[in-house]
């Protein structure tokens, strides 16, 4: 399936970089491809993948949550549970194996939530290889727990003050750092989202989850979901979800925006559902501009979904028809958060929240026979003190 041999999903993707990026591109390019045909790299990463991740993840039936909508059941895949709390581990050990094979005796990575930050630190610990992860000094105040682990785990953190200070920020910088040491550094990118062949790699790593899904609900089920749900910032959790069942025309995918404070506010994440068509961090997708092609300041209560783009892949999907994408408001995002702790007992990341909270919306549409799934991306260690704050919840 895309992309085509040019990077492009549709007219989406493709290589928007310096002239200085392109060998190293090329070099990763190639390097996929050999470990793609490799059987001795994909024993590894399997392996690594269950010794060290934790896989497979469960496919857990949210009963008392199913039963609180009154309608469709709903199952979570439960990425919360993979080593480090999240999805992220999953393309950060691929990616650090690709750089061992390429030689590379650095590793740099941006962050907005901390989860991506928190697993390049944690395979490059494993694998030896030095890292440095930027981070806006916004998702630093917001995210201290993760500034901290990454740390414990040898990482230089190198706060970025410019702009929002937020992810789209710390993507820069990182990309300024890659320039200048493109020799010895490979950038560990977090989404699907860059210049080919990034959207490819970081899709094909996280597809795990959508593969592993599709066996555990053909055991448990003997059919397949109704509808994939799940949240969309850069859009990895996302697309590793629907990916493995794009050719399943009944299986509706539905991605979960963030709203902010509400679509006419102007203080949202809502790339797919308001943007329009541009160039950003080397790809074309939907991103979030002005009149005068300048990129917008987004807004969520969710750091890891605080970014002005999107991956084109998931452009893509839309264009075609064979995705939706909504919004949840950050206030909703916070009832979708107590929804499930109060049903589940399961503390889930502010990303997963907004689509717990769609999710709970469809169900309550939907005869109790459908089957809908949702990819609880991480746990919501980190965002307690952004929900206490929310909620004023005192100790």
């Amino acid at each position: 399936m895309l992309p085509d041999s040019r990077g492009y999903f549709g007219e989406y993707g493709g290589k928007f970089v310096p002239e200085t990026l392109m060998p190293a591109l090329s070099e990763l390019e190639s390097a996929y491809a050999e470990a793609v045909a490799d059987r001795r790299f994909q024993q590894e990463f399997k392996r690594l993948c269950r010794d060290y991740i934790g896989r497979p993840t469960p496919l857990y039936h949210a009963q008392k949550l199913s039963e609180k909508t009154g309608g469709a059941t709903i199952l979570l895949k439960r990425e919360d549970l993979a080593h480090t709390g999240a999805h992220k581990i999953n393309n950060a050990l691929g990616q650090g194996l690709l750089a061992r094979c390429m030689g590379k005796t650095r590793i740099i990575a941006e962050t907005g939530a901390g989860q991506h930050g928190v697993a390049a630190a944690t395979v490059c610990a494993m694998l030896g290889i030095e890292c440095i992860v930027y981070m806006g000094t916004e998702d630093i105040r917001r995210q201290a727990s993760n500034v901290y682990r990454m740390k414990l785990m040898g990482a230089e953190v190198r706060p970025v003050t410019s702009g929002s200070r937020t992810l789209k920020d710390a993507i820069n910088e990182a990309i300024r750092d890659w320039v200048s040491n493109v020799g010895n550094t490979h950038y560990l990118l977090g989404s699907v989202v860059g210049p080919h062949p990034y959207p490819m790699i970081v899709r094909d790593f996280q597809s795990i989850i959508g593969r592993e899904t599709r066996e555990q609900v053909m055991a448990d089920y003997r059919r397949l979901p109704d509808y994939l749900v799940a949240c969309v910032g850069g859009g990895s959790n996302s697309i590793g979800l629907f990916h493995p069942f794009f050719d399943d025309e009944n299986v509706k995918f539905v991605g979960v925006e963030a709203g902010g404070t509400g679509i006419a506010s102007g203080h949202h994440s809502a790339t797919l559902v308001t943007g329009r068509t541009g160039v950003l961090h080397g790809t074309k997708s939907y991103l979030m501009e002005d009149e005068h092609g300048q990129i917008m300041e987004t807004r969520s209560i969710a750091p890891g979904l605080d970014y002005p783009g999107v991956g084109p892949e998931h452009s893509f999907y839309k264009d075609i028809g064979r995705a939706s994408y909504v919004t949840v408001d950050d206030a909703q995002a916070l009832e979708g958060f107590r929804l499930l702790c109060e049903t589940e007992g399961i503390i889930p990341a502010l990303e997963s929240a907004h689509a717990i909270y769609h999710a709970a919306k469809i169900a309550a549409e939907l005869d109790r026979e459908k089957l809908i799934i949702v990819n609880l991306s991480g746990r919501g260690d980190k965002d307690l003190d952004i929900v206490n704050d929310a909620l004023g919840i005192s100790i």
